[in-house]
This record gives C-alpha cells, sequence and structure tokens, in this order.
C-alpha cells in the first residue's frame, strides 16, 4: 500500500495528537503556538512536484525559474544570508522578474533571514518585530540591487533573531501562494550536499500560516486562491532523472497526488534547560516537530534513517537506543566535523563524543543480549549503523564537501524533511520547520535517490 490518502488510521499521528493535547495547557497561546489548541490543523495533504540533491547553488539555479514565473507574492524565508553564488542567481531572478512586471502591478516580495553576521546578531533587537533593512541598506548590506534598479517589486527584508541562541532556522519559499520550495540550504556561499522538495496542494496554505504568524503579523492580507495546482510558467531546462551512480545531481520530477502529510513547526524557545554539563536529560519543549520524531521514533517496527550534519540532542539519541533495544534497525549519516564551535557553544559537546557515547552503549547491549536465539526468549538487538559523508575524490570546486541535509525515513513509509537537524540547538532553541510525508513511493524514491549520490561519498565509522 503505497499511501490510504488519509491519516485517520495511523497509530503514529494518533499517539502524536494525543501528545500535542496532553501539552496544550503549558504550551502559552501566542503568534508562535497558534496549533496549540487544534494540533489537528497541522493535518494535511501534499502534491509533490520535485524532488532534488544536490549543492545548494544547485537548487538556487532550478529556484530561478519559478521566482521569475511569479505574478503576485513571493515569500522567501531562510537562515543564513551571505555574498555567494546562490545570492547573485536569486539577484539576477529579482532583475528578471522586476523586468517581466515593468509597467504592471507590482510582485509583493517579502523576505526574511536571521543569520547575517556575528555583529548583527549582537547588536540586533531581540523583538519578534525583528530588523526591517532600509531600501539603502539593500546593495551594501544585503548585496541585493538597489530599489531603482526593481522598479516592478514591493520588497521588505526582515531579519529574526532572539539573543542568546534563538535562530530563526526554516528555509522555505512561497511561489503565489500555489507552490512551496522546501530547501534545506541558506543563501550561503558553501558548497554542501543539500536536499529541497517542491510541494503544490492544501499544504502550501500551512506555509503561508506559519509566515503570517510569525514573520508577517504585521502584513495586510493578500487575497488569492489557497492552494490551485502548479502553474503551466512554471518551467526548466534540466527536469532529467539522473541516474549515473556516484553523480552530484538528482532531479527527479514526481506529480505524487495527495499525499498525507504532518506539519511541523517548531517555535523558537530562548534557552530552556540548558545544562551542558548535567548528567540528566532536560526534557525537550513539547514542539509538533519534536513531539512527531520522538512518537516516530518509538513506533518504529524496523528501521530508522537519518541524515544530519550533527547529532547531538540527547533525546534523540535515547530514542535512539530504545529502538535499537527493541530490534530496530539504525543508519545515521551526518558529519565527522562540521561546525565543532557552534557544537560546543550551544550543545557542551560535539557529533563525535554524543557518536561515542551511543557506540559503547550498542555494544554493551550487544554484550548483554547473548544469543539472539528468539526461542531462548531474548531480544535480538538492533543494528546500527553511522556514517560520516566525505567529498567523492577528486574533489573540485562543485564537490560538495559537507552534508547539509536534514532528513528522517522510519519504517520505509514517513519521510521528514526540512529545517530541522538532530542537535541541541534544532529541539531546544531554534525555530525549526518541517513536513513529514507518508508515502512509500516517495519513501523509496528518496532512499534510492540517495544510495546513487551517496556512493563514494561516505565511510563507515562503526558497523556492529
Amino acid at each position: 500500500m503505497e499511501s490510504n490518502g488519509s491519516l485517520d488510521d495511523s497509530l503514529v499521528v494518533q499517539r502524536w495528537l494525543n501528545e500535542m493535547r496532553d501539552h496544550a495547557s503549558e504550551i502559552r497561546q501566542s503568534e508562535r503556538h497558534y496549533f496549540s489548541s487544534r494540533p489537528e490543523s497541522l493535518i494535511a495533504q501534499s502534491d509533490i512536484q520535485l524532488f532534488i540533491l544536490s549543492t545548494g547553488e544547485d537548487i538556487f539555479h532550478h529556484l530561478r525559474p519559478a521566482i521569475e514565473s511569479a505574478q503576485r507574492e513571493i515569500i522567501f524565508i531562510t537562515c543564513f544570508w551571505a555574498h555567494s553564488k546562490s545570492l547573485g542567481t536569486l539577484k539576477s531572478a529579482l532583475e528578471t522578474l522586476s523586468a517581466l512586471h515593468a509597467g504592471r502591478p507590482k510582485v509583493r516580495i517579502r523576505i526574511g533571514f536571521s543569520s547575517l553576521s556575528l555583529c548583527q546578531k549582537l547588536l540586533q533587537t531581540s523583538s519578534l518585530d525583528g530588523k526591517t533593512y532600509s531600501p539603502k541598506e539593500w546593495p551594501t548590506k544585503l548585496g541585493l540591487p538597489p530599489a531603482h534598479d526593481l522598479p516592478g517589486l514591493d520588497i521588505q527584508v526582515k531579519s529574526i533573531f532572539v539573543r542568546p541562541f534563538s535562530i530563526m532556522h526554516p528555509k522555505f519559499v512561497i511561489i503565489d501562494r500555489k507552490e512551496v520550495w522546501l530547501p534545506s540550504c541558506n543563501v550561503s556561499w558553501e558548497t554542501w550536499f543539500e536536499g529541497c522538495v517542491v510541494l503544490t496542494g492544501p499544504v502550501v496554505q500551512n506555509f503561508v500560516t506559519f509566515w503570517q504568524r510569525f514573520w508577517g503579523r504585521n502584513e495586510s492580507t493578500l487575497e488569492m486562491e489557497p492552494h490551485p495546482s502548479i502553474t503551466d510558467g512554471y518551467t526548466t531546462s534540466r527536469d532529467h532523472e539522473i541516474r549515473k551512480p556516484g553523480q552530484t545531481h538528482i532531479f527527479r520530477k514526481l506529480e505524487l497526488k495527495s499525499i498525507p502529510s504532518v506539519f511541523l513547526p517548531s517555535p523558537h524557545h530562548i534557552n530552556p534547560r540548558f545544562m551542558p554539563f548535567s548528567w540528566t536529560i532536560p526534557t525537550p519543549p513539547p514542539t509538533p516537530l519534536n513531539v512527531f520524531l520522538l512518537t516516530l521514533f518509538e513506533l518504529a517496527t524496523h528501521n530508522i534513517y537519518i541524515q544530519t550534519p550533527n547529532i547531538t540532542s540527547p533525546p534523540v539519541i535515547k530514542a535512539l537506543l530504545s529502538a535499537l533495544q527493541r530490534g530496530v534497525d539504525v543508519n545515521i549519516v551526518t558529519s565527522e566535523r562540521l561546525m565543532i564551535l557552534e557544537q560546543l557553544f550551544t550543545a557542551g559537546t560535539t557529533t563525535t563524543r554524543c557518536i561515542k557515547k551511543m557506540v559503547k552503549k550498542h555494544r554493551r547491549m550487544k554484550k548483554m543480549s547473548g544469543s539472539s536465539d528468539e526461542e531462548a526468549g531474548l531480544r535480538k538487538i538492533g543494528n546500527l549503523i553511522i556514517e560520516y559523508f566525505q567529498p567523492k575524490p577528486p574533489v573540485t570546486s562543485a564537490e560538495p564537501l559537507q552534508s547539509h541535509l536534514k532528513l528522517t525515513i522510519v519504517d520505509e513509509e514517513w519521510v521528514v524533511l526540512g529545517s530541522g537537524n538532530m542537535d541541541r540547538a534544532s529541539w531546544y532553541t531554534s525555530q525549526e520547520l518541517d513536513v513529514a510525508f507518508h508515502d512509500r513511493k516517495f519513501a523509496r524514491t528518496v532512499k534510492d535517490s540517495l544510495d546513487l549520490v551517496l556512493q563514494e561519498r561516505k565511510r563507515i565509522a562503526f558497523s556492529y
């Protein structure tokens, strides 16, 4: 069964809904927690149009025609903003869009980001109203064209960051409230391995609501059809599959209709229970994303696949060890040395240290289990495979140096994609946004694509 078109009978969803309702009283009503009284409002359907695995620069290359095809509005949210080829592509797309709308009604452009520089984060207001950049600042601080070069556009650029750790980490682009691009990449120079899924259908309205409640709270309403199908105006010169093993790039047109989905926001928190040297595991904030992932891990029966830049979240490691104890196989693809100082600053530890502890506990499980003979009443311990991403030799300028993809696949039927990492920052302080898809065909497509691209791009750190 590929997908039943509904989540009414899903044990994962029902358990998640019950958990969210149990926590409703402790989740403060605000723009950040608009879903607390009705978590079922986060359940939607998605039409999956495209799935891309590549570098961030290449994903922006694909995004450009979609931006240039916009008729009324673009909502562009990212975390990090830096002078880069990705920014150059965005700049060119906006210039083309402006020229196309000369003498016509302006296209509304709303750009939001969280991180520009260390100085910006230290000095910027922590107000959720953020900082709105004046047109005079666009060329010098943001690398955007001056306002007089974009007469066909109505642009606003805003940044929001709440000290000390609360970064706004989502990345998504909404085109005319018809289509959503959900990439893992930022506007950045890093040549990293990234992923992107392109969605239409009812789930688009969930993205619009999320933006309205947080980023666009003071914006006037723009009346549009909420979720028409993908526009005929979207075209790309690279709409093909690449199946050759070891290639950096895979672009797949899927057109999967009415896929049962769960929209999973994770509001930021200022600094909940930061105890880096404590032996106890502090309970993570009960956000929709946190609760859903823990529910998935708890109910997994066969296998869990995770690809994440880092893994330093204690609840994640605890949940995965519990799954292994139940006989569930776990495969983690992560980075050996990525953002070490950031890990130490936000988690008090590193991915390497956490993996070593996890491996040690798994070995102890295997040793204590002895024989896996089920007739003897002993439960088989799940297999653990941990792999580090590495660039494929010879390393060229286009070769991804690190993996920045955030992905979870459980029992070959649930796929979770978005901005959320398996590190402490994502689970405790950052604002995140993921979508869970319940569809075996999509799960197979994602995993098969990864297997092709990751050939010669990972090495085994532990397998038992």
